[in-house]
């Protein structure tokens, strides 16, 4: 069945991506396995002061049952329109550094089923599931060849696949991760694609299997690069001030996390994505010519990073 297939590869995902952390220098990480009341369950895996994350977490879940009216609202257009019944299984990370010049990263790949059915009954049609995901990097400072390359690196994935679509996908993630309130992207973006159903299932799997197998080349090369850099209290500060507006984002815009919650979701997972600290200075803007003017300009407007 098509749900197995995904969950196998999501599985397959996280143990591969924490394989990749450890052997990048990370200690190991803390399991936790939890149930879920109303059907399914997952595995949270996490880092706090860590050699390189002063928080991390990659989780997976497995969830099924009857999808609350209010977190169908949340859903999507289709998920409104169809039964009571969901499946999702999926795969997400956000790994917060201690040095402020390694970039947080963000990145989630999943599959959704509604219908009538139970969690043992196939979708009836195409509109019954889709696959949805993307990554997205959120630096503190501009390293104009980090960027091009962890950009560059999801795009060969994406033209490897035949739903994938770069352009698009970075058009969507560049307006989702948007902070109105402050005119502002959350960073400097990646991909971010929701109900991928054409042109058949295969298609969305291997979308979703090569985006995900991107992420620990596109991301990694950075860790290796700046994990030993001397950084100064003002950039430490710096760092947690951006921090400020990652939880902004998360708490006030982020439809997963409004989902998760509204769903009867696990609390502690979904919130894995918060820093462990994070600051709030009044109206703290940086001095004209800065690299923390730099930054803050560049995410001012979204840009091209590919070739």
């Amino acid at each position: 069945m098509q749900r197995e297939q995904v969950q196998q590869y999501i599985e397959e995902l996280q143990d591969e991506i924490c394989q990749g952390l450890i052997d990048v220098g990370e200690q190991p990480y803390r399991e936790d396995i939890w149930q879920r009341d109303q059907g399914g369950g997952g595995r949270t895996r996490i880092w706090e002061d860590g050699q390189i994350f002063e928080k991390a977490g990659v989780a997976m879940s497995v969830v099924y049952g009857e999808l609350p009216a209010a977190a169908r609202s949340q859903a999507s257009p289709l998920a409104k329109a169809r039964g009571d019944q969901f499946f999702a299984t999926g795969m997400s990370l956000v790994l917060h550094p201690h040095n402020p010049f390694i970039p947080t990263v963000h990145a989630n790949y999943r599959y959704f089923e509604i219908g009538d059915g139970d969690k043992n009954e196939p979708p009836k049609d195409i509109h019954d599931w889709w696959f949805g995901g993307g990554a997205d990097l959120t630096p503190n400072y501009v390293d104009d060849q980090n960027f091009k390359h962890f950009h560059q690196t999801l795009q060969d994935a994406c033209l490897r696949s035949e739903s994938g679509d770069y352009d698009r996908f970075k058009d969507t993630c560049d307006t989702y991760f948007y902070l109105p309130h402050r005119g502002e992207t959350r960073g400097i973006g990646g991909i971010f694609f929701e109900h991928i159903q054409d042109p058949h299932f295969e298609a969305g799997l291997e979308l979703i299997q090569n985006c995900g197998r991107a992420f620990l080349p596109s991301y990694l090369p950075m860790v290796e690069q700046h994990r030993d850099r001397i950084f100064s209290k003002q950039e430490r500060e710096w760092q947690l001030l951006r921090r400020g507006r990652y939880v902004e984002f998360n708490l006030i815009y982020d439809r997963g996390t409004t989902f998760g919650l509204k769903s009867n979701g696990r609390t502690e997972s979904i919130l894995m994505s918060l820093p462990k600290i994070a600051h709030w200075g009044y109206d703290r803007q940086p001095e004209k010519g800065t690299p923390e003017a730099d930054m803050l300009a560049t995410l001012k407007q979204p840009q091209s990073w590919t070739k």
